[in-house]
């Protein structure tokens, strides 16, 4: 009896039951990995980088490129992608977007309106990394075929990745993640800057990839700097490592010091934590940054003892004092040059006095301007290689 109504209520089920409604065949889609949005006059130029599905299967290649670009122009970014319909065989598909490139004209102009139709749109995951071009088109990144990675798309998000865990003055940025600067009321955005070495149209063919020495190149550039939604600078590779360091984004890197008997050795580091708070005293507000890190030594070129329990104390100084600089030329250059909080000082003093934030947020720009930061660093060397001395001092001249 139990079993006759299990398969009563199963045979009812079946009627509910929505089967892919929305389903899309692979062989109907265009599925696109990489998006550039330029200014072209009044519209948007978009491009695309979509994926040839047979370059990609070895056994069915034909020897020609793994992707193709499709350009469409529009009053707006929907606009301008729907019109690729009249090149691409197959429908624009974004859901496994990788990067999206924003040409520097156009986020000079500003990126927000551009931004829109990628927040809003279902079919587009928020998981991308966003760059900003740096002296040339986003199209123009986008031509460009890469060695390592036959899909460029591929290479640029994984290279983002890899350079800020490893270097530092780089930064991954997600669509969620830009979008909750731009509408903050006490941190400006920062994007990562791209760039390409050479000429892209050479940079579009097989045959550039087919040399060792490749002419043409992407390389990942400094910070770009943005008043709300409008670039209005870049920083320089010194003061994007030392934003970094400020937000608590660095990984890895390595630490150039001068040694205390002339020369220089090179530290590796390998973890470090930040910590900022903010204090109001006497009605101005003042910022206090403590970084402590741990490295270690990983090259010397000097004349240094290392079994000398001094030496390591001086080079541990040497370390905090070059972090400390590094972050002071950040901050100093950006009170000064561009006079926009990019740190999130202004969201710090929020969270630790609401009430003087209250007075302060609509001016926040000229607090700013005239912020007391303090910073302190703490450099730890937890080791030395697997060597003891350098061997250069036992070089006979």
């Amino acid at each position: 009896m139990v079993r006759k109504r299990l398969m009563i209520v199963l045979f009812c089920i079946q009627f509910i039951v929505t089967g892919c409604w929305n389903r899309r065949e692979l062989n109907e889609l265009a599925i696109a990995v990489g998006m550039g949005i330029d200014k072209q006059g009044e519209q948007y130029k978009v491009s695309v980088q979509v994926v040839v599905p047979a370059e990609i299967a070895a056994k069915k290649s034909r020897g020609a490129s793994p992707v193709i670009l499709y350009s469409g122009v529009g009053d707006s970014v929907f606009e301008a992608i729907r019109k690729m319909t009249t090149e691409s065989p197959r429908k624009i598909y974004i859901s496994h977007l990788r990067i999206l490139v924003l040409g520097e004209a156009l986020a000079r102009d500003g990126i927000g309106k551009s931004l829109d139709f990628l927040a809003r749109d279902s079919e587009a995951r928020s998981d991308f990394y966003i760059a900003v071009s740096k002296e040339s088109n986003a199209e123009d990144i986008l031509k460009v075929l890469t060695a390592l990675d036959a899909i460029p798309a591929n290479m640029l998000f994984t290279a983002l990745e890899t350079s800020q865990k490893a270097w530092a003055p780089t930064l991954s940025v997600t669509l969620d993640e830009l979008i909750a600067d731009l509408t903050s009321e006490g941190k400006n955005p920062v994007l990562a800057g791209i760039t390409v070495h050479g000429n892209p149209g050479e940079g579009s063919t097989n045959t550039s990839v087919q040399k060792v020495d490749t002419p043409v190149r992407l390389q990942y550039t400094t910070l770009a700097v943005f008043r709300k939604d409008k670039l209005i600078g870049w920083l320089n590779e010194k003061e994007s490592k030392g934003y970094n360091y400020i937000r608590d984004k660095v990984k890895s890197t390595a630490a150039v010091i001068p040694c205390p008997s002339g020369g220089k050795a090179t530290l590796e580091v390998i973890r470090t934590k930040t910590k900022v708070k903010g204090r109001i005293i006497q009605g101005k507000p003042h910022i206090d940054i403590n970084l402590r890190s741990e490295v270690n030594v990983d090259e010397v070129g000097c004349q240094i003892d290392l079994t000398k329990t001094k030496t390591i104390s001086q080079l541990e100084s040497l370390g905090e004092e070059t972090m400390k600089k590094l972050i002071h030329e950040a901050v100093h250059t950006v009170q000064q040059k561009y006079k926009v909080d990019i740190f999130g000082f202004g969201e710090v003093i929020r969270r630790s006095n609401p009430k003087a934030w209250k007075k302060m947020k609509q001016d926040w720009d000229r607090y700013f301007m005239n912020l007391d930061v303090n910073v302190k660093a703490d450099a730890s060397i937890r080791q030395i290689g697997t060597v003891g001395n350098s061997f250069l001092g036992r070089i006979k001249e």
